[in-house]
């Protein structure tokens, strides 16, 4: 599935929920609230899209704690649930999605690779998880594309539609 259905399937499947959806980008920039909201009628269940590239950004819009940011980093299973909770409690989402990562094509260690991204996913009275994907360094575009991809499948999969 290309991107554009699988942003597609998931507006249906909150529609389907009755729940509304928000996004916590930090290396995506925006394009998973962009690929949602390309399709019309989105505004039926996307709420909002927080862009945190920055970690005052993520502190700021988001509450993640300065605490975290400096035990585990911006890229970390940590930060990604407290960006998931952040949207989930500064939205009227019942679906948050929230991605941090390192998209190339420098920032990487030996720890934290280019293509690391870690997945939050909130969704309202239930357990915020987390999960990572170590995509293949085949440059920024192919990184970032790949999170949206794999956002718009895991909001899927949470919604029990894959």
């Amino acid at each position: 599935m290309t991107n554009n259905d699988l942003a597609n399937a998931l507006l249906q499947a909150c529609q389907e929920h009755g729940i509304m959806l928000a996004t916590a980008e930090s290396c995506t920039g925006g394009m998973i609230i962009a690929a949602l909201t390309d399709i019309a009628g989105s505004s039926a269940v996307v709420d909002r899209g927080f862009i945190t590239y920055s970690n005052e950004a993520k502190m700021d819009m988001l509450g993640v704690s300065a605490a975290t940011l400096d035990a585990h980093g911006a890229v970390s299973r940590e930060t990604a649930i407290e960006m998931a909770k952040g949207a989930l409690a500064r939205s009227r989402a019942g679906l948050t999605l929230a991605v941090t990562g390192i998209a190339g094509p420098g920032g990487g260690s030996a720890e934290k690779p280019v293509g690391l991204v870690w997945f939050g996913v909130g969704m309202d009275g239930e357990t915020v998880t987390a999960e990572h994907r170590l995509f293949a360094d085949e440059g920024r575009d192919f990184i970032r594309r790949e999170t949206v991809g794999h956002a718009l499948e895991l909001g899927l999969r949470t919604l029990g539609q894959r």
